[in-house]
């Protein structure tokens, strides 16, 4: 038997929830409001300007990319090939938007994160503190927290933005903390003891020693973001993501497949291109 009493617990948790977000939402409308448009600018700047750009041009800027990274010319022409597929499925205004969605996102990932990751892997008290928060940001299911932001935010971009950067920030910053705790520390001290100041150390030495692992968990922040990409379209987010959506709201398997296959496309060329161009340069030794 559960007592009485036991669920009321659940009732009360939702009543505080609720009073909060409602006590957010009336105290500070105006100052959200900002916040949302401050969010949203330099996703449709970003969208305006890959809209702007000719599919042909965009074609050509990737291959280019693409053997400056890899110097191979089979791989190249197959990053090249992507963008045609995602021009011949009907989708490109729609790509260009998720894109523009997920280039903004892990651009906050990367400012957000690396300082997180610098301050846990210099104080080991800040780095335990912050796993526990690392853990329920990546277990929480995403729906948990898109209503109360999209009731704060309001439908859109902004609160897309903010929910994917909740599940592509914790990989990039716990990778960055791992990247700098296991640099060798006789390296470190041969640093300073050349004179060199904690800064110094820091840009010049460990950084530099991390940035195999910090990459990897820039590539992993990049595919998280853009595994956000459907449950964005459920709070008004444009892009892939509204196409699958459609497709199960109308019961069109074919719709629903289409943008399924462009998002598998976009995830190709997002991975391929990232794992070329942040490897083009080997990291020190």
């Amino acid at each position: 038997m559960i007592p009485d009493w036991l669920p009321e617990f659940g009732k009360a948790l939702q009543r505080l929830v609720n009073r909060a977000v409602d006590a957010v939402v009336t105290g500070y409308g105006d100052d959200l409001d900002g916040f949302s448009a401050l969010l949203t600018a330099p996703v449709r700047g970003v969208e305006t300007a890959l809209l702007h750009v000719p599919v042909p041009v965009f074609v050509l800027a990737i291959a280019v990319g693409a053997w400056l990274a890899g110097r191979k010319l089979g791989f190249a022409l197959a990053m090249a090939l992507l963008p045609l597929v995602l021009a011949g499925l009907g989708v490109w205004n729609e790509a260009m938007q998720s894109l523009a969605l997920v280039v903004v996102a892990v651009l906050l990932v990367a400012i957000l994160g690396l300082p997180l990751g610098i301050a846990a892997a210099r104080l080991p008290r800040l780095g335990r503190a912050l796993a526990p928060l690392y853990d329920l940001m990546q277990t929480i299911p995403s729906f948990v927290y898109l209503i109360p932001v999209a009731m704060v935010l309001g439908l859109g971009r902004a609160p897309a933005l903010v929910a994917t950067l909740i599940y592509a920030l914790p990989p990039f910053a716990r990778l960055t903390e791992l990247g700098l705790r296991g640099i060798d520390a006789g390296l470190v001290q041969a640093a300073r003891a050349l004179g060199l100041g904690p800064r110094q150390t820091l840009w010049l030495v460990e950084l530099p020693l991390a940035r195999p692992t910090i990459l990897q968990g820039l590539n992993q922040a990049i595919m998280m973001a853009l595994a956000m990409v459907v449950v964005a379209s459920m709070i008004g987010a444009k892009g892939l993501g509204e196409i699958v959506l459609l497709g199960l709201q109308r019961a069109d398997p074919g719709l629903g497949f289409v943008g399924g296959m462009a998002i598998v496309v976009l995830a190709i060329l997002l991975d391929r291109m990232a794992q070329a161009v942040l490897g083009a340069r080997r990291p020190l030794a």
